[in-house]
């Protein structure tokens, strides 16, 4: 699992670097800026998660997170700013263009750790956990990726009618399975729109990304099938 960090300073960039690599088995990448940062996003590298410093030349964090969340192929990638000011501002900015989250150096281990803990589940740990194999778990992501495809028009019909509890029941089954195919942060999202119900745009925003993280998961399978 895949997890880039960009920071133009090398002491705190090699720190964080450490942390993450000490939690668990994570290829960690590093980049200076987020130019370069951008360069192998662009390029085709696909992490799991992505940890950005706020201030750096060239593309800042924050211009780097609008870059990210403006391009389809980086939509649902989880981007946490990270900052030595602890500013209410700043986080605000950056949780409405869509970052994960927010942490201010130094760094607190729990606070890394549990980004880390929210990241979905590799393919291989899915196999083994449900005890299948490749072609089964390809078949169970191609069904719910169906799921979620067709959820939409009916729970805009079911909000629209004020069927709060039917909205409920199905957002709740959807994030089912994504929890039990390993997708933690559609489940996540899924389930907390089930427990409330915000909005029809809401409820398509995570009906998409939770498509898109099966996606996904049906790339990195097909990487995993013998030929």
């Amino acid at each position: 699992m895949k997890v880039l960090i960009v920071d133009d300073d090398v002491v705190s960039r090699m720190m964080l670097m450490h942390m993450v690599d000490s939690a668990g088995s994570y290829e960690v990448l590093e980049a200076e800026d987020g130019e370069e940062a951008w360069r192998q996003l662009d390029a085709g590298l696909q992490p799991a998660l992505l940890f950005c410093d706020l201030r750096m030349p060239r593309l800042s964090g924050m211009e780097l997170l609008a870059r990210v969340k403006a391009d389809e192929r980086f939509a649902s990638l989880p981007f946490v700013l990270v900052s030595a000011a602890d500013d209410g501002a700043t986080m605000e900015q950056a949780l409405g263009l869509g970052a994960a989250g927010y942490i201010v150096k130094p760094f607190d281990t729990a606070k890394v750790l549990r980004f880390l803990a929210g990241l979905d589940e590799e393919p291989a740990a899915t196999m083994r956990r449900l005890n299948i194999d490749i072609t089964r778990l390809q078949l169970y992501l191609g069904g719910l990726q169906r799921q979620l495809a067709a959820a939409g028009a009916e729970l805009d019909g079911q909000l629209a009618a004020g069927q709060l509890d039917a909205a409920r029941a199905q957002l709740g089954r959807l994030a089912e399975g994504c929890r039990m195919l390993g997708l933690l942060k559609a489940a996540a999202a899924l389930e907390a729109q089930a427990a409330l119900p915000s909005s029809t745009a809401a409820v398509a925003r995570e009906l998409a990304t939770a498509g898109a993280a099966v996606q996904r998961q049906l790339d990195a399978a097909r990487r995993l099938a013998p030929l």
